[in-house]
């Protein structure tokens, strides 16, 4: 009966709802992550003095300068933290709730924590400040797992290099409208820091509005679940009119290929040799990724341009620069992986970052002897960017997302 139902075509098309969905689920994670990477640089001072005065008036301490630069400090800090907790959720999260269910549910994690930074100054309570920022890293942690996840599931086998840029072009949007929003004529006033850090909920409401009249994974459907017309009509949804008869076979075929295979534990994947040099692989780009720099110019860019000796009424805006130029290049990644491939594009993302790294470090040297430097090390840090979002950032992994 469920061959009755399958309908013929090419099934290479990219439909409205597979488009619809990409940018629904980016919108509402991906987004939120790069924009809580930037949002706390812009009212850095105001979120200092907030803690210095909390302080003063609930138990008379005055704190020295770099007291209130450690509390900042584990204010930025933290949603890292948060982030890693959420990634080690994951696993058992999309194996009872499946990919989209996953989603929807952690939306909740963002009104917890935008609702304590929201109110955080009006309760006087900067305690507040730092367990939102971490609930909202442990959303972070699991949607940028669940994501790429639940659309490289849906995706056709052709389109997955694609799909999979919307997420990391979505970061990058994400920490281009926080540096926007951050601006002295918008909402980067000192009455106003609350309502920037709490904007997330809103793009979380549209994702929990829409985001439950798309179907779930039609891999987590059929193997994990076992529901051959579901999977179907999540197929025919997001395939229209074209042939899923042989992706239906293929999705059997693994479902039977893994009821024979027993689970591997962590232990057992680096201990085994036959995929040692992806687990290699895999290990050193994301360590490159992590250690390249990039978090901290994200979040103390403005700190960055001023110790570079850029003049203060014109570093908002040169940090705006970099944003647009962040969103530039991850569009730039999008339509040319699929031309000059994954690995080239990484390499060379890597290599121009540490030329940007060694130009920085020239131009700090310089600075003092040759005042024109400063403007140096700032394109040295938007070629550091570019350089990562058009190589690390904007290159997928392509293999099929499993979850264990």
């Amino acid at each position: 009966m469920a061959e009755e139902l399958l309908v013929e075509n090419d099934g290479k098309h990219l439909t409205k709802s597979l488009l619809a969905v990409a940018f629904l689920a980016s919108f509402g994670s991906s987004m939120l992550y790069g924009y809580n990477l930037a949002v706390v640089n812009s009212p850095a001072q105001f979120i200092k003095d907030f803690y210095n005065e909390s302080l003063i008036e609930e138990f008379d301490w005055t704190l020295d300068e770099e007291v209130v630069t450690v509390l900042y400090s584990l204010t930025v800090s933290i949603f890292a933290i948060g982030g890693m907790a959420g990634s080690l959720l994951v696993g058992k999260l999309v194996t009872k709730y499946g990919r989209k269910g996953t989603l929807v549910r952690a939306t909740v994690l963002v009104f917890i924590g935008g609702g304590l930074m929201g109110f955080s100054r009006m309760c006087r309570a900067p305690a507040m400040v730092i367990i939102g920022r971490f609930i909202t890293g442990i959303h972070s942690g699991i949607s940028l797992s669940v994501v790429p996840m639940y659309l490289g599931e849906i995706a056709p086998k052709n389109l997955r290099g694609f799909l999979g840029l919307i997420p990391s072009i979505h970061i990058c949007l994400g920490v281009f409208i926080a540096q926007v929003l951050g601006l002295h004529e918008l909402l980067g006033k000192e009455e106003n820091w609350p309502v920037l850090l709490s904007l997330v909920v809103y793009p979380a409401i549209i994702q929990l509005i829409l985001l439950p009249w798309f179907p779930e994974s039609p891999r987590y459907l059929l193997i994990e679940k076992g529901n051959i017309h579901a999977t179907i009509a999540a197929l025919k949804q997001y395939r229209c009119k074209e042939n899923i008869q042989a992706e239906v076979e293929e999705m059997q075929e693994e479902q039977r290929s893994l009821s024979s295979v027993d689970t591997i534990s962590v232990r057992g994947l680096l201990m085994d040799r036959c995929v040692r040099w992806q687990v290699i692989t895999i290990v050193v780009v994301n360590i490159g990724m992590q250690l390249s720099g990039i978090d901290a110019i994200w979040f103390y860019t403005n700190e960055i341009f001023k110790n570079a000796g850029i003049p203060e009424p014109l570093i908002q805006y040169t940090t705006v620069g970099t944003g647009a130029i962040e969103v530039i290049a991850g569009m730039l990644g999008c339509f040319t992986i699929e031309r000059l491939g994954r690995r080239p594009l990484m390499i060379g993302g890597f290599l121009f970052m540490g030329l940007c790294c060694v130009g920085i470090t020239v131009s700090v040297l310089l600075q003092p002897h040759l005042p024109f430097m400063s403007y140096l090390s700032v394109g040295c840090v938007v070629g550091i960017i570019a350089g990562f979002c058009i190589g690390p950032a904007g290159v997928p992994f392509p293999v099929n997302c499993r979850a264990v």
